[in-house]
């Protein structure tokens, strides 16, 4: 089990906002007793044996399938993403060919408005469309030749899209945030992390993503901080989940409100009640948590990063995948599990931008 956190109380309380002369106060938890041994080589392995499965997985025109609704434009973008945050780009080297092949494929999938949706698959997609936004903002820096002004166009059209969305009149404790449609009245945290993410990552390379819209994004996800600031829900009012706190937290992060008391108070209730197998959404949970506790650095960072190592290793099938067994991460399959547990476990690699500290 992760360790217990003992100091973060009482650095909110007395010092606030973790902000002393410019500079960030580190933070700090000691591993207990007997925690997992953290072992380098073997995460390389478990990554390098996943992408060979992944590999394996991709149909000859591009993508990647769910076991339960066929080809679809975010799963394929989740693949791309566990290919590049191991250091595998577009036309070069062994996974060369299968990232660019991927990369393609997502971006013949947009639709006229901007939609990265597969025609046949539409539920619920704005998840859809900020996974693939995301992934295309973290590719287009890499996409070589010809094919590198499509993609700049395609991140373009599909960064409007999501700002487009968040215009929508809203009720007002869901103003700022993202929901399933894009007119969609209301927003949850769990649609808004991925838009989120996909904004970071195409402001990073030099899109125009206006500072109002990262700031309303704030104000949203800061309304699903819990009492107390006690970890996030799923929606301003509901209660804290392990997966909903890492997306919170990283959220935050990323947009540069850096350990905020709800960040703080997140990875506080996150140490103490950690991401689980049986967790809820918990591939999804192993790359927000894996993304949000690296970026609050430090002592929380090193130990989420032993505890998933020490839950994902030992349930790593022999052919390289991860199986999801709960909910409709069960339908997403194993190229949806297989994805994400590369992402969560690539973190220290730190070649996706998004990872950079």
């Amino acid at each position: 089990m992760p360790p217990s956190l003992n100091v973060f109380r009482s650095i909110r309380s007395t010092i606030g906002r973790c902000l002393l002369g410019g500079a960030v106060l580190l933070l700090s938890i000691r591993p207990a007793a007997g925690q997992e041994a953290y072992d380098p080589e073997a995460v390389d392995n478990a990554i390098a044996r996943a992408l060979d499965y992944l590999a394996g997985q991709q149909a000859e025109e591009g993508f990647w399938r769910t076991d339960a609704w066929g080809e679809s434009t975010a799963i394929t973008s989740l693949a791309v993403m566990a290919f590049l945050s191991a250091g595998h780009v577009p036309d070069e080297g062994p996974y060369g060919k299968q990232v660019a092949k991927g990369v393609r494929w997502v971006v013949s999938q947009q639709q006229p408005n901007g939609m990265f949706v597969h025609k046949n698959h539409s539920h619920g997609p704005m998840y859809s469309h900020g996974i693939c936004t995301l992934m295309i903002a973290e590719a287009a820096g890499m996409v070589p030749g010809p094919d590198a002004t499509a993609v700049r166009r395609a991140l373009e059209n599909g960064i409007r899209l999501i700002l487009e969305a968040q215009t929508v009149n809203k009720y007002d404790r869901h103003k700022g945030g993202w929901r399933y449609q894009i007119d969609s009245r209301d927003s949850d945290l769990s649609v808004t992390g991925w838009q989120v993410m996909a904004l970071r990552a195409a402001k990073d390379i030099g899109c125009d993503v206006p500072v109002e819209s990262i700031e309303a994004a704030i104000d949203y996800v800061k309304q699903c901080s819990v009492h107390n600031n006690a970890g996030f829900g799923y929606q301003p009012g509901n209660g804290a989940t392990p997966t909903l706190t890492g997306t919170g937290i990283a959220c935050l992060e990323v947009c540069g409100a850096h350990h905020t008391e709800e960040t703080l108070g997140g990875a506080e209730w996150l140490v103490k009640n950690p991401l689980q197998e049986s967790s809820s959404y918990f591939y999804y949970g192993v790359y927000y948590t894996g993304v949000g506790m690296f970026k609050v650095g430090g002592d929380p960072a090193d130990a989420n990063k032993r505890h998933l190592a020490g839950i994902l290793l030992p349930i790593q099938e022999e052919d390289g995948s991860w199986i999801p067994k709960h909910g409709s991460e069960k339908n997403a399959g194993k190229v949806y599990a297989t994805s994400l547990s590369v992402l969560g476990l690539a973190i220290d690699y730190r070649y996706l931008p998004i990872y950079q500290r």
